[in-house]
């Protein structure tokens, strides 16, 4: 599938966007998912414990593949402490429990390797090399890699992680209020799951968010708009996750969501929502950032974004029966 361009697709210094990729499944374990990435995009294989490993030097840096559960993964503190204490070798107390502590880590991986998903995480790729990580997707799928459809409790995603095009409050604001009026069109395309529908990982924004931000009198400072946000979304558990990209606009903000040890703070939009559809042969990364494209694409046209925010403010204010996905999927035609 060819990939759609970005109205942006450069970067403030004139390279190309990049955009970092998440993707969870199950079927495979983690070692085995490592040497399919070697063997599509060469590197070198590296085991950083039982259920963690790397897969560096490839064309684009290094591919991190891991069991998605930080329990069963040893504890980084632990064993720096039984590396040394105060500059002297450990003593065989320190040792034994390290030892002790990394082999019980490794059972339990071992014992919720079918539940636990498998996730890699890609270096950033520039927006064009996307269509390459169709090819591992497609080593996953023969290989036996099981996809969010394959059972009721596999709520996989497939995240995406597109560098901003720029770091103004404005552009920002474009890009919410774009994703915003496109996320029931959004969902419908992608026919998310009904397990990741229910579960917390990508709650929709509330009604009442939307139409405070889609209100053309809202015209916030950055600090304004990360604390109007966090008041209102006060978790991860978004579609659309602005924590990572607003920890790294404001590193001082006092917010302890900013400082949360899971958020790691990015220029870039934490998309959520796709499924991990593996088990459909057309399905992949460059589908998914065809339909993030058309996010991009509204924001980047400010009549005919502040057009469709009044119509949805309109649509807010209507009875619950009024068919706003309609007016979306014929303005998608058009």
């Amino acid at each position: 599938m060819s990939l759609t361009t970005p109205p942006h697709p450069d970067n403030r210094d004139g390279r190309a966007r990049c955009v970092g990729v998440e993707i969870e499944f199950a079927g495979i374990a983690p070692l085995a998912a490592a040497r399919l990435v070697e063997a599509t995009f060469g590197g070198t294989l590296k085991h950083d414990s039982a259920h963690r490993l790397r897969v560096t030097d490839t064309p684009w840096g290094t591919f991190h593949i891991e069991l998605d559960s930080q329990y069963v993964h040893p504890d980084a503190a632990l064993l720096a402490r039984a590396r040394s204490h105060n500059g002297q070798p450990p003593g065989i107390g320190e040792h034994l429990r390290a030892s002790l502590h990394s082999r019980t880590r490794e059972w339990l991986g071992d014992m919720v390797a079918g539940l636990v998903p498998t996730e890699i995480v890609c270096p950033p790729l520039p927006w064009h090399a996307l269509a390459e990580l169709d090819a591992l997707f497609d080593a996953l799928r023969i290989h036996g890699a099981e996809g969010t459809d394959a059972s009721l409790i596999y709520a996989f995603g497939l995240h995406l992680n597109p560098e901003i095009p720029s770091p103004e409050v404005e552009s920002v604001l474009a890009h919410l209020r774009a994703y915003l009026i496109l996320a029931e069109w959004l969902r419908d395309q992608i026919e998310v799951d009904l397990t990741r529908d229910m579960l917390p990982h990508t709650r929709p924004f509330s009604e009442t968010y939307a139409s405070l931000v889609l209100d053309p009198d809202y015209q916030p400072t950055l600090a304004q708009l990360i604390d109007d946000y966090l008041e209102a979304n006060p978790t991860r558990n978004r579609e659309l996750d602005l924590l990572p990209l607003f920890a790294w606009l404001a590193p001082d903000h006092p917010s302890p969501l900013l400082q949360e040890g899971l958020v790691k703070p990015r220029p870039t939009y934490h998309y959520r929502l796709p499924n991990a559809s593996l088990s459909d042969p057309d399905w992949g990364a460059s589908l998914e950032w065809n339909r993030w494209v058309e996010v991009e694409r509204l924001a980047a046209d400010p009549a005919r974004l502040a057009e469709r925010c009044e119509a949805y403010r309109e649509h807010l204010a209507q009875p619950t029966l009024s068919r706003w996905l309609d007016s979306l999927q014929r303005w998608m035609r058009s």
